[in-house]
């Protein structure tokens, strides 16, 4: 049987380091080493199966190194490639013709991978395994985060030391949040065609390796460095009690279709890392290949990629891009939830515990699969981001839509061993529009893309309250300022697990581009200079609410119907104070509710109860709060309408009316002692 080969990628022992890399059409692959001169030696790996590997002594950390392949075409010993299992990446991609040019060396226009060390102390490091029911999400970017931090030192600003910052670990802890989603890390590099546009990659899904985190982000250009600066952002945010979550692209890589470069894959083994059908690239991405999912080395790609970052970063959850992908088996196959790697997935010991969450959208066919990913996975939910749009704009009919939102999106996520916590709920995310701008445009404003404002979205399902962008009159910009705090609410109360987007919570505007995927300047840094600070205050006013009332975080679907002892855990209410009925579900006119989310339905001891009631009319209306025994009194604690929390709490008996006003949320608490209710408003 020969001696066993070690694993995939390069390993230093102290002494030397083994280099492993899979291929099976390979005829022969030597691993090229350079030293500080740029010279170039070639070792020549040997063949066990399917993996090709050597040991070379005097190998350390901080070497750089790449492959070589012959082959059957596309390989081409000419093309350095990197290592697929490379534990960081140095180097940016130079677009040229020579890159392209079957036979000409590629090494001076290629990253290179780079030996590293696993030595870190990280000091009892301890994971915050926030339950998903206390789950709070903020998406943000690494780089645009604190790229204009005043707090954060210069050198630092935009990289993994800026994020770790104890002024930004404040400001996330202050906010309410319990996880920290990062958009890409994993190493990318630049489009060809951003570059010749003097436009970066900004979000930076365009992977080139799944094991090294971007270098472009490190306050280091030490090659390697990232390693230790990213292990020390995940220990400082974890002392901070945030989760660490990175969004991953697992369905295509950097290497675009078939007429694109050779930098590691395609150059190694096209058909077990990409879904090709009779010499044809599949793209359910829309980025030219498809990383195929049915393949046993695309399958361990992906788990020692996933394991990789839980036992060398310590980190807490994923979120997959387009994973829809990861759920075709075959070239023009459907989805299939009970797909290998989801199976590997599940059954992978080193993931368990760990927070899966899949987007769960593609654009191949049927690409839309929301709900329909395993047990165990959560899923961002655009049904609720589109609901909450459409009814706070005020469309019609949407009552019984938005109603499914608040409370779990039933009719979605409902199936044994699921609960509301399925349910990924947003309103904002980093491909849109802002929360500021949602309320600001209703078009697309993407003319510094290049692109002739033809990319990103049409259906913003967006309002922009009388006037198109920025607004001097006082009565558009307190609207606009009301139907932020109104989105921000329902994404907070809602059965689920809420997330905001970097920026919302203090009034961040794009300038109504809703696609700055290239934008890598000011248009996507978040701006901490013009900071809406009553915003922000509302949004950990909001965040603590959601924390103090067990209500709004059941793991148990709601059934809306008496228990043994006669309470309904979810109960919808006209504004006469009678229950909804069938009929006023299907008023088209209607676009206003109530929502009784009733305490002595929370298992162990009662809990408060809570009244929501939501108004997306032009005008004001008088709400009649439900005539039940228990509770004895109400108090107001939110109307969206006044920029903050009330500081005199109003008081109200069962049957007293309440004033909504238009555009606005009202929501009280049920108070289990008597007390004196104030005057009808």
């Amino acid at each position: 049987m020969g001696i066993l080969p070690p694993p995939l990628g390069a390993h230093w022992n102290g002494a030397g380091t083994t280099f492993a890399v899979h291929s099976e059409p390979a005829d022969a692959i030597d691993v090229c080493l350079f030293d500080n001169h740029g010279r170039e030696r070639r070792v020549p790996l040997e063949r066990s199966g399917h993996t090709w590997w050597t040991s070379v002594e005097d190998v350390g950390p901080g070497t750089p190194y790449g492959f070589r392949a012959r082959g059957p075409a596309p390989m081409d010993p000419a093309k350095l490639l990197v290592d697929p299992y490379a534990r960081a990446i140095d180097g940016e991609v130079h677009w040229s013709a020579e890159l392209f040019a079957p036979g000409v060396d590629s090494a001076r226009l290629v990253p290179r991978s780079v030996v590293t060390a696993a030595v870190f102390d990280w000091e009892g490091d301890r994971r915050p395994h926030t339950p998903w029911e206390d789950t709070v999400v903020y998406e943000l970017h690494v780089k645009g985060f604190t790229r204009l931090h005043p707090a954060v030192p210069e050198p630092w600003r935009g990289t993994y030391r800026g994020l770790g910052h104890p002024a930004v670990v404040d400001h996330l802890r202050g906010l309410g949040v319990t996880a920290v989603e990062l958009l890409p890390v994993h190493h990318f590099v630049q489009d060809q065609r951003l570059v010749r546009q003097g436009l970066r990659n900004y979000w930076g899904y365009n992977t080139l390796g799944f094991f090294a985190p971007h270098a472009g982000y490190a306050a280091s250009q030490v090659a390697g460095r990232q390693v230790a600066e990213f292990k020390q952002l995940v220990k400082a945010l974890h002392a901070g009690g945030l989760e660490v979550w990175l969004d991953v692209v697992y369905n295509h890589t950097a290497e675009a279709g078939a007429d694109g470069p050779l930098l590691s894959l395609r150059g190694l083994d096209e058909a077990a890392y990409y879904v090709v059908d009779h010499g044809r690239y599949l793209d359910d991405t829309g980025c030219g290949n498809t990383l195929n999912p049915a393949s046993a080395a695309s399958v361990r790609l992906v788990l020692d990629s996933l394991r990789h970052w839980v036992t060398e970063y310590h980190v807490d959850g994923f979120r997959f891009d387009l994973a829809t992908v990861l759920g075709r088996e075959a070239p023009g196959r459907g989805f299939d939830p009970g797909a290998a790697l989801f199976d590997a997935i599940a059954a992978d010991p080193v993931l368990a515990g760990v927070k899966m969450v899949a987007e769960p959208w593609d654009v191949g066919h049927h690409g839309y699969q929301v709900g329909r990913f395993p047990v165990g996975w959560a899923e961002w939910n655009g049904a609720f981001r589109d609901a909450q749009r459409d009814f706070w704009r005020g469309e019609g009919g949407m009552l019984p839509r938005f109603a499914a939102s608040l409370t779990g999106s039933a009719e979605l996520f409902r199936r044994p061993g699921r609960t509301p916590q399925a349910s990924i709920n947003f309103v904002t995310c980093h491909d849109g529009f802002t929360l500021a701008d949602l309320v600001s445009y209703e078009s697309k404003h993407n003319e510094a893309n290049g692109e002739h404002n033809r990319d990103g979205t049409d259906d913003n399902r967006s309002w922009n309250c009388g006037v198109e962008g920025p607004s001097n009159d006082p009565a558009v910009r307190r609207l606009r300022s009301r139907q932020q705090r109104n989105l921000l609410a329902v994404t907070a109360l809602a059965s689920g697990v809420p997330m905001l987007c970097a920026g919302d919570e203090q009034g961040r505007t794009q300038a109504g581009n809703n696609n700055a995927y290239c934008q890598d300047n000011d248009v996507s840094w978040v701006d901490w200079e013009h900071v809406d600070v009553g915003l922000r205050s509302y949004v950990r006013w909001l965040l603590n609410f959601r924390r103090e009332h067990a209500v709004l975080r059941s793991v148990r679907w709601p059934t809306g119907q008496p228990d043994a002892r006669g309470v309904v855990d979810v109960g919808w209410y006209t504004p006469d104070g009678a229950l909804m009925t069938p009929e006023d579900w299907l008023a088209g006119y209607a676009r206003s509710v109530a929502v009784l989310f009733d305490g002595r339905a929370v298992d162990g001891r009662p809990a408060d109860s809570v009244f929501v009631v939501c108004n997306a009319h032009d005008g004001r209306l008088l709400y009649r709060l439900p005539p039940t025994a228990w509770p004895a009194l109400w108090r107001r604690v939110l109307d969206t309408s006044e920029p903050l929390p009330a500081e005199r709490l109003r008081r109200y008996a069962p049957g007293e009316r309440v004033r909504v006003e238009g555009h606005s949320m009202v929501i009280l608490t049920g108070m289990s002692r008597s007390g004196s209710a104030a005057a009808n408003d």
